[in-house]
């Protein structure tokens, strides 16, 4: 028999992130909100913004107050959201007028240090679509064909950048479905209410620390039931699709045990390497994917799989118990 444990990420509970948005991030202070997510956990966020409102991809890339402040402390995170519509519109457009500046952005972040990471801030569509844009790209004349070009646009960002996405537009969608009651938006249709920014920044806990926020006693404004399914939702759309949105996730699959031997298999997504550690067996240790390891004395053996993601900085352990008898 063979039983998995999760180890857990960096047990560091402070973290660094820029925001670098526009009016989406600076309505109700969304990175103040993420705070006292963070703060009700007890865990920590230091934090900066640069959010004036309609604010492209290319202009963070020119802004010189952008730049300066990407340059002014080892971030772990660097958030980049673009202005709201811009990723939804035709994907050639897209990849003139928002891919580059991403690019730009992700190299001067990494400039600054080496473990700095770009979190892509996926936004939601707009209450009814956008119809100012909905003649010319009749795809984003509804919220549900607007959400799924913006998804498209950030997961690109991500992927082609190395980094990874704060998924706070399918939160937005699975409340939209499963709680109608709850009203997201601004009455313009297009700006968070209060619980959108509350939801958006539960999300960014998540994804920040890659930890539930399910427990926190913060709810701001909100009552406590609303909070805390806001909070349910953020955890689970980060925390049940990790790989999905670049951070590493791992487990060991096809775990049985014949005589002597286990047989181990570590699935794993975003990590550039991994390491086994058998503990007292014939192999010591192993840099394969797919192992069988041989124990000449009958017992309990603690086998550890250790994945790493280098480019940012992260890695994560998981302790596998295998019973030889």
């Amino acid at each position: 028999m063979v039983a998995t444990h999760f180890q857990g990420y960096s047990q560091q509970t402070t973290k660094k992130a820029l925001f670098l948005g526009n009016s989406y991030t600076a309505y109700n202070s969304l990175p103040n909100l993420v705070e006292n997510i963070a703060n009700s956990l007890g865990d920590s966020l230091i934090h900066d913004r640069n959010t004036p409102g309609g604010q492209t991809m290319a202009g963070h890339a020119s802004n010189a107050t952008s730049l300066n402040k990407i340059s002014s402390q080892e971030w772990d995170y660097v958030v980049l959201q673009s202005q709201s519509q811009e990723p939804s519109f035709p994907p050639s457009q897209v990849a003139n007028d928002v891919y580059p500046y991403a690019q730009q952005l992700t190299d001067s972040i990494r400039s600054n240090t080496s473990c700095g990471t770009p979190l892509f801030f996926m936004t939601w569509g707009r209450k009814n679509g956008d119809a100012l844009n909905c003649a010319n790209y009749p795809t984003i004349c509804s919220y549900e064909g607007m959400q799924q070009r913006l998804r498209e646009s950030y997961m690109e960002m991500a992927s082609t950048n190395l980094g990874r996405i704060s998924p706070v537009g399918m939160a937005w969608k699975r409340v939209r479905e499963e709680h109608p009651e709850i009203e997201l938006y601004n009455p313009d249709e297009s700006h968070p209410s209060y619980a959108g920014s509350y939801l958006a920044a539960s999300v960014f806990y998540c994804s920040i620390f890659q930890k539930s926020c399910e427990t926190s006693d913060f709810t701001g404004s909100l009552d406590s039931i609303t909070a805390r399914m806001l909070r349910s939702i953020a955890s689970e759309t980060v925390l049940d699709s990790l790989g999905l949105w670049g951070f590493l996730q791992a487990d060991v699959l096809q775990d049985s045990t014949f005589l002597n031997y286990a047989y181990l298999t570590a699935s794993y997504t975003n990590a550039d390497s991994i390491s086994w550690d058998f503990g007292d067996s014939l192999i010591s240790s192993s840099n394969d994917s797919l192992v069988t390891v041989e124990y000449l004395v009958e017992g309990e053996y603690t086998v550890t799989l250790s994945v790493f993601d280098r480019l940012n900085c992260e890695s994560q352990s998981i302790n596998t118990i295998v019973q030889i008898q």
